[in-house]
């Protein structure tokens, strides 16, 4: 703290020659300069901490069940939906670390400035969305790879296989909140992805608003899907059959997610797999199927845009390894708003 000029008066001779007031009152300009010197560096780093391409990006969504159960989403107040042509929610869980890391050596930015950069270029927003576990030490894990990407949604939901097509309306209730796209994409994190190919294609023009976009494929009606051996029999008996999305990849409009929004999660059936749930939504809700094969493609081609080993796995089946294979070829990877472009 400074002192006073009576303070510094009436200080007691000591064995150092007194300094003169002429001597003196440089030496306080001295002083008081460089405390202004170190005041603004210390203002301009904090200023930067705050820069708006610096801020946050990874989101924790908390949910309010006070309700009756509905998951309605809280925020702790009012929103701003940040607005993007379409934002891709990547689906991943605890055991996926390798994958991740894949994905962020490959088609994704692991950097902030990189992410930036990929959205102005494509109008695509990029997370990957996870629950939560009781495993403190996962989520420890977790932590400390948010605080060194920051490129996450956090839902408020236990991270299992059972519960995955609760955490998929989880996921299309939060962004909805957050984001102001015309598209939701649900993707799985064991896919090679192209963004700005993805980006053209939901770029369309689209007469109907309500737009359920993916690689279809039949499924029996009121069935386990998991009972392989109906489909033969169904279609011995002429039963009905409907079209919905494989899993790996999917979009919905803005309509169709704001209709989802609306619903209670108990207001229709969950089925054991996600990609049938949603599909079957999709089927009472009348929305437009809209097919497109090159959402999955087995191997790269010249209009690929998800690449996966389909109809061996539910996705690539080596992703971590697979995916940097793809990354290496010119025909996977080539254009201006990949990773490595």
């Amino acid at each position: 703290m400074p002192m006073s000029p009576k303070v510094f008066h009436v200080r007691p001779p000591s064995r150092f020659r007194r300094l003169s007031s002429s001597s003196a009152f440089p030496l306080f300009c001295l002083i008081f300069g460089l405390a202004g010197i170190l005041f603004g560096i210390v203002s301009i780093s904090r200023s930067a901490r705050r820069c708006p391409d610096l801020e946050p990006r990874s989101v924790t969504v908390v949910w309010d069940r006070s309700g009756g159960g509905d998951g309605s989403w809280t925020g702790g107040g009012t929103v701003e939906r940040h607005k993007v042509m379409a934002f891709v929610g990547i689906q991943t869980g605890f055991g996926s670390v390798g994958r991740r890391r894949s994905i962020r050596q490959t088609w994704l930015p692991a950097d902030g400035q990189g992410l930036v950069r990929l959205e102005e270029a494509t109008g695509l927003a990029f997370r990957f969305v996870i629950g939560k576990t009781q495993d403190k030490s996962k989520m420890a894990a977790l932590q400390r790879e948010v605080n060194e990407y920051d490129d996450f949604m956090l839902l408020d939901i236990e991270e299992k296989y059972s519960n995955l097509p609760y955490k998929t309306l989880a996921f299309f209730k939060a962004a909805f909140a957050l984001y102001d796209s015309d598209f939701y994409v649900k993707a799985d994190d064991d896919i090679y992805l192209r963004p700005d190919r993805l980006s053209l294609l939901l770029a369309k023009e689209r007469s109907n608003p309500q737009t359920y976009l993916g690689c279809m494929k039949k499924g029996p009606l009121f069935t386990d899907p998991n009972l392989k051996w109906y489909e033969p029999l169904g279609n011995l008996l002429g039963k009905e059959y409907f079209l919905h999305a494989y899993g790996p990849i999917y979009a919905l409009s803005a309509d169709v997610v704001s209709s989802l929004v609306a619903l209670r999660n108990n207001s229709f059936r969950m089925f054991s797999n996600e990609d049938v749930t949603i599909g079957s939504w999709m089927l009472a809700m009348n929305v437009n199927h809209e097919n497109n094969l090159s959402l999955c493609e087995p191997d790269c081609s010249s209009s690929s845009i998800a690449v996966w080993d389909i109809p061996k796995c539910s996705g690539l089946c080596n992703p971590e390894v697979k995916m940097l294979e793809l990354h290496k070829r010119e025909i996977c990877s080539g254009g201006p708003t990949t990773s490595d472009g």
